[in-house]
């Protein structure tokens, strides 16, 4: 058995495939660059392409699965930049990374208390050696309800740590989970829009979920509210965001995620001009955040990532359930 890595960073990813590579006796080959016409022929010879977030077209799996290839193992908990229809359609199998919901969780209360306390103002003014007070006064988290749409792992894990700082938690999800109840209220969206000072996304992007943000949603909440996002780009509509903040009906963003952002997040375009304008526009506010898709980004993390990658190819060659699988 062999996987063949694509866009591998040798900096992180690399020095865990060779212990993996060990402990579950399947060999790789990596570089570091995304699939392209021009690299598709690396993978011969490999039962499974990996990939994190990129661009692949369905062309690319038809080269592969000719090739022999039947398993593409993500490294990632995202999984929308696979072509499922064509990977269903080739009897490719799809697998989505699995880690510890703490290190996005987290990331993500560290996003609510710098929109809520105003740091990017914060420390852009510091730069120009501005310590006035005026205009910084932010909110309290504590004096907050915050709504957490999707109580998956992460979302559950992030109202398990937001309770100790004392604060109203409102939760949604399609299937409720008896564990957030302990410490959040279900209701439905339109209350959970009205009554949140902070609203935080954890859901996948689906085409049922596309959008879920947009200009009717933000016309339902609070004047201020504050959004906030380490999910997927494709849950906010760009153009309602830039809209509700421009109003001032949005208070401010904490954004780890944007839409289009393949092609830009881990890579070093200094110096270029970006065809994301949504994203130049937010990044001009000094009430939003935008970090570059970094809430996954500890080692644990990164290991677990790779470690699916092998985990779940030897579950699926040798016929063990693989719990991670995407249902196509």
């Amino acid at each position: 058995m062999k996987i063949f890595f694509y866009t591998l960073r040798e900096f992180d990813e690399l020095p865990y495939c060779e212990p993996f590579k060990q402990k579950y006796g399947i060999d790789y080959a990596w570089t570091s660059e995304p699939p392209c016409p021009e690299n598709l022929h690396l993978a011969e010879g490999c039962d499974a392409v990996s990939t994190n977030p990129c661009e692949i077209r369905p062309e690319y799996l038809q080269t592969f699965a000719k090739m022999g290839v039947r398993y593409l193992p993500c490294r990632s908990i995202g999984y929308d930049h696979i072509p499922l229809d064509t990977a269903k359609e080739l009897g490719l199998r799809v697998s989505h990374s699995h880690y510890p919901p703490e290190g996005v969780a987290n990331y993500t209360i560290m996003l609510m208390l710098m929109a809520t306390r105003k740091m990017n103002q914060i420390m852009l003014r510091a730069v120009a050696q501005d310590y006035s007070l005026a205009g910084k006064m932010g909110r309290d988290l504590s004096s907050c309800t915050v709504g957490v749409i999707g109580t998956g792992k992460i979302g559950r894990t992030v109202i398990r740590h937001l309770s100790g700082f004392g604060c109203r938690i409102l939760a949604y999800d399609l299937y409720p989970n008896e564990e957030v109840c302990n410490t959040a209220e279900y209701v439905d969206l339109d209350t959970l829009y009205a009554e949140s000072d902070v609203i935080t996304l954890h859901l996948n992007a689906t085409p049922e979920n596309h959008y879920l943000i947009n200009e009717a949603a933000i016309e339902k909440m609070k004047p201020g509210v504050i959004l906030i996002n380490t999910a997927r780009g494709t849950l906010i509509e760009p153009k309602a965001l830039v809209n509700g903040l421009e109003s001032g009906k949005i208070g401010g963003a904490g954004l780890d995620v944007v839409e289009d952002e393949n092609g830009i997040c881990y890579y070093n375009r200094a110096g270029e001009a970006l065809a994301n304008r949504e994203l130049a526009l937010l990044r001009s506010f000094p009430n939003v955040i935008v970090s570059p898709h970094t809430a996954f980004y500890t080692d644990v993390n990164v290991a677990s990532m790779v470690q699916s990658a092998f985990e779940a190819v030897s579950n699926m060659a040798a016929g063990r359930p693989e719990p991670n699988e995407v249902k196509l």
